[in-house]
Order: structure tokens, then sequence, then C-alpha cells
């Protein structure tokens, strides 16, 4: 548990700011067990921040106004944002949720993904999580020649060794239009334009390091993975898998993916018996690059606890610990999360089952429902770890 680690990193709160090591907390209201943003490597990671009063534009900029006080505490500002990720309730307030953003940030906006989900708290319509760097810290928008300018983001970003992609669907890159087609079609159509843009920016498919993946429907999972696996032959990146709606009509599958230039190395799950994990051919359970960690969505059902979130979320966490160590890293070390739940109902008993592992100086972290691809699984996390 975190509480293990306080003798020996010499926790100090300044100012409402918990400092361990290279790493600082900035911390929420302290109702939810996460922090609203947290600061390691060069990077500040937003929590998913909510609005509950007023229509999609009247929440957006709430939200937005919210993230902006926390980037300034952190040291950084709306102006520095690289990645973010929006979840809007109804897919028709994309239009509106885009209008307040365009209206944010006129040009050089942050990388982006979009998709339609549900939200813990009661009356939410949109929730947006980011990724920023310090002020002063580099930030380098990256557009192929000939590519559309027309969407209300950057289509990657790079600061250092670090490349932030938005999220991709099957649009054609200079003409912007929907690519129609099946599964197979729209992720070949995703992974060209994938390929195009790393390749701008000076990286290949070799250095992605974590992605995450939005279908529509649960039964194309294997065509998706089928179409996935031919551009991540070796080591492939860390990922989570989720079943949610996408704006666009026509879109089955959207893929954000990440980036870094430095040597990475692939890590297996320990089996709870100390003994080597099975290595997956579609993802590997983390990714080190760096002084950072990306570890895969993990779940924790098993024969013995169908049906029970809490149960779950424990042998989930005991799933991450091991992962975490096996890297080389621990729970200390964890500065965001993105939590799919299936059931909104069962969000208190995963935070129980979360505060059993982590019970302070929370990472940042992000809660929304979305359907799992794993058999009976009520939740899956997916970690980022920095020192």
């Amino acid at each position: 548990m975190r509480g293990y680690f306080t003798a020996v990193l010499m926790t100090v709160a300044i100012l409402g700011v918990t400092v361990q090591g290279q790493r600082q907390v900035f911390p929420g209201s302290g109702q939810f067990p996460f922090s609203a943003a947290t600061k390691a490597d060069g990077l500040i990671y937003v929590a998913g921040t909510l609005a509950t009063t007023g229509d999609i534009k009247a929440q957006t900029k709430s939200v937005l106004d919210q993230i902006s006080q926390t980037l300034t505490k952190a040291g950084s500002s709306l102006s520095m944002a690289v990645a973010a990720h929006v979840y809007v309730k109804n897919a028709a307030d994309a239009a509106g949720m885009t209008e307040v953003w365009r209206q944010t940030w006129p040009k050089d906006a942050p990388a982006r993904t979009t998709v339609v989900s549900d939200f813990v708290v009661p009356g939410a319509l949109v929730e947006i999580s980011m990724v920023a760097v310090p002020t002063g810290g580099e930030r380098v928008i990256v557009t192929p020649a000939g590519w559309s300018t027309a969407n209300p983001y950057s289509n990657a970003i790079r600061s250092g060794d670090s490349l932030f992609l938005s999220g991709l669907v099957a649009r054609g890159a200079k003409d912007n239009q929907p690519i129609e087609g099946d599964m197979t079609t729209q992720v070949n159509a995703i992974m060209a334009n994938a390929e195009e843009l790393l390749k701008a920016a000076g990286f290949g498919f070799e250095h992605v390091v974590a992605n995450r993946v939005y279908i529509t429907d649960g039964a194309q999972f294997q065509e998706m993975n089928k179409a996935y696996v031919t551009r991540f032959t070796k080591d492939p990146p860390a990922r989570a898998t989720v079943i949610v709606g996408l704006p666009g009509p026509t879109y089955k599958v959207e893929i954000t993916m990440t980036a870094n230039r430095k040597p990475k190395q692939a890590f297996t799950t320990p089996a709870a018996d100390g003994t080597p994990g099975k290595p997956s051919p579609t993802l590997s359970a983390a990714i080190k690059v760096g002084n950072r960690l990306y570890l895969s969505g993990l779940l924790g059902n098993n024969a013995t606890n169908k049906g029970d979130m809490e149960a779950q979320t424990k042998e989930l966490m005991a799933r991450v610990g091991r992962t975490l160590t096996a890297g080389g890293f621990g729970w200390a070390d964890l500065v965001d999360g993105i939590v799919y739940i299936t059931d909104i109902a069962n969000f208190p008993a995963m935070n129980t089952g979360y505060r059993s592992v982590i019970s302070k100086d929370f990472p940042a972290r992000a809660t929304v429902k979305a359907g799992l691809v794993g058999a009976d699984g009520l939740v899956e996390i997916m970690f980022v770890a920095s020192k």
C-alpha cells in the first residue's frame, strides 16, 4: 500500500501539494480517490474533470476553466496541453462541446480523442482528462504535408521524445472525409494515417508504447485484433480495448496512440505464485520507456468473483502491483489512470477495492462507463507510472 512507502519517501506536504521524490500530487476535493493532477518526468496529468449544471456548452466551459486553474497550480496552462480525452454523454453534444473547444484554442489545440460514454456524477454531460507540459516546455505541432487542418485539434504533438496522437478514426487525412467499410478496412485506414503521422514526427510503429482502442461493437473485437497486430509484431504497446459510442455514425473504431523514441522494454504480469506470466501476441502487460511505465488495461475477474465488483477490483489491483514490481516501479509511482466500469451503480464498490491498495496521494484518474471485451469483467483499469 502507498502508506508503506511514507517512511522511505519522506513525503512532504507544501501548500497542499504532496512531493514524493520527483512526483508532485495536486489534491482534489477529497471526496473521490484521485488527485486533481500529478506532475512527474516533465508531464502534468490532469484527472477527469466534470461539471453538473447547464447545457453542454456551459459544462464544457466550466470543465475547461477548472482544468485551467489546476494547470496554473501545476505550473502550466491550457496553451501547454498536449493531449486530451473528451467523453460526452450524448453523441449529439459533440458539436456544442467542439464550439467551446474552438473558442478556447483558436489554433494549435491539443491532440484530442472524443468518445461517447456515461459518468458517475449525475447531471454531467462531459468529462475531460488532459496531459500537459510545464510552461516553457517543448510543444511541437505535427502535421504531415497536405493533411487537412479543419479539425478542432492537432493531429499530433511532440514534446521531447514523447509523441501524443489524436484519436484516429477511418477518415481521409487530406479530404477529411469518413472512410466507410468493415472493421478491417477502418483499422487499416487508421494505421495508414498513424504511419504518416509517426513518420512526420520522426517516429515509427516500433516507438508506440501505449494505445487506447475504442470499438462500438464487442462482436468485432477479434476482427479488429487481426488487423491491429500486423503493425505491432515485436513488444506490442500496452493497450486497453473497450466498447463505447463514437460521435460519427459510420465509425466502428477509434485508436489513440502514445509514442516515445527512447529504448523500450516489455513486461508480462507475473502469476500470483511468482512464476513468469504468459506474453500476449496483441499487447504487452507493461512497456517501460525512460522513467515511465505504461500498463495495459488489466481486469480482475476470475472463477470465484463473478459479479463482485469489490473483489474484482482487489484482484485487478493485485495484478497491477505485480506488474509494477516486474517493471521496477511501486504504487507511489502511479501518476495517471483510466477506470472503465460496466455499471455506474458499482462505482462505490470499485472505489472500496481501489482504496484498499491506494489510500492517499492518489494518481490522477478518470472513471467512465464502458463495455469490456473480457468475459464477466466488471472493471478495467489502465495506469501510467513515472519516476
